[in-house]
């Protein structure tokens, strides 16, 4: 069966960095764009980042711009997000999610997702 899993939340200060896992089975990895979507409470689910097939990265979100990068390791179908400089704003379930090929910003156009990591920036 198709499965992403999420890895790497966590709580940390502002300032601070974390490294999250995209660990993806169940279908061809190689073939699919894989997008980071963060979700508040009470607020809608919004793309962050993707990286498309080719390997080329799509920022969606202008705050992270500078902060935030993505990479893919296709030998280990998993897809990574570095966020750097972490700000309490940032604090949300972040979720990856597999679309073919292409990057897309809106999360009714991924096929798959995962469950979500928590990730808590406070002091």
């Amino acid at each position: 069966q198709v499965q992403l899993v999420e890895s790497g939340g966590g709580l940390v200060q502002p300032g601070g960095s974390l490294r999250l896992s995209c660990a993806a089975s169940g279908f061809t990895f190689h073939y699919y764009a894989i997008g980071w979507f963060r979700q508040a409470p009470g607020k809608e689910r919004e793309g962050v980042l993707c990286i498309s097939s080719s390997d080329i990265s799509t920022y969606y979100a202008d705050s992270v711009k500078g902060r935030f990068t993505i990479s893919r390791d296709n030998a280990k179908n998993t897809v990574y997000l570095q966020m750097d400089s972490l700000k309490p704003e940032d604090t949300a379930v972040y979720y990856c999610a597999a679309n073919r090929w292409t990057c897309r910003s809106h999360p009714y156009e991924y096929d798959y997702w995962g469950q979500g990591t928590q990730v808590t920036v406070s002091s």
